[in-house]
Order: C-alpha cells, then sequence, then structure tokens
C-alpha cells in the first residue's frame, strides 16, 4: 500500500516507513517536527521542472509526463518500489494539493508494482 500526505499532518502508525519526497526541506517545521523515516529529494521533479510546473492544474498532464520521464532513469524509484513491496509506504510531501502534486504521481508509479 502506497499512501501520500502532507508532511503537516501527523503521522499515524498505518502510515508504515514515511518518506519525503521534496526537494526542498518543507518551510517551518524542523526535522524532528516530519517524523520521516527518510529524506528522499534524488526521487523529487528537477527544480526546472518543478518551476515549469508552478502547480497549475492546466500543465499537469504534461508535467506527468515528463515528471515520469525524469523518473525513467532515477534508481530511487527501484528503492521505493522494494520498499512498497516490504510494508505501508507514505510518501509526504509540502505540496497543497495533492491531486496535482509529484508525490500523487510517484504513488501511482509505485502502486502499479
Amino acid at each position: 500500500m502506497v499512501a501520500i500526505k502532507r508532511v503537516y499532518d501527523p503521522a499515524a502508525p498505518q502510515d508504515g516507513t514515511r518518506v519525503l519526497v521534496d526537494g526542498l526541506w518543507p518551510r517551518g517545521l524542523s526535522r524532528a517536527a516530519v517524523a520521516c523515516d527518510e529524506w528522499r529529494r534524488d526521487i523529487a521533479p528537477s527544480a526546472a521542472l518543478r518551476k515549469w510546473y508552478g502547480h497549475r492544474p492546466e500543465r499537469h498532464a504534461e508535467f506527468e509526463r515528463r515528471y515520469r520521464a525524469e523518473l525513467a532513469a532515477n534508481e530511487g524509484l527501484a528503492q521505493l518500489r522494494r520498499q512498497a513491496k516490504e510494508g505501508p509506504l507514505t510518501l509526504l510531501t509540502a505540496t497543497r494539493d495533492l491531486p496535482f502534486s509529484h508525490a500523487e504521481t510517484l504513488r501511482k508509479l509505485l502502486s502499479r508494482g
């Protein structure tokens, strides 16, 4: 099972392994407050892609296509797949609009196995 959650939401036992997948550390939070097991900034979209996208919903389909292309050569995706097979995995992000986030794209990819 792969879930996504905002870093500002409290941790729960059913979260399993909690992995921050943002390239930048969330504003206003200490490392202890985030309660993550890992910070995988290598799996985040490139700075150029993130800036181009700007979380504009009308660009989401193209963002997903470009982000998947970036992930194709990323070894971190295979590592996350292994973690997802071992037990519950929660992807953490500071993004407000979860359905249009890179974390949702990752969740879909990881859920397919």
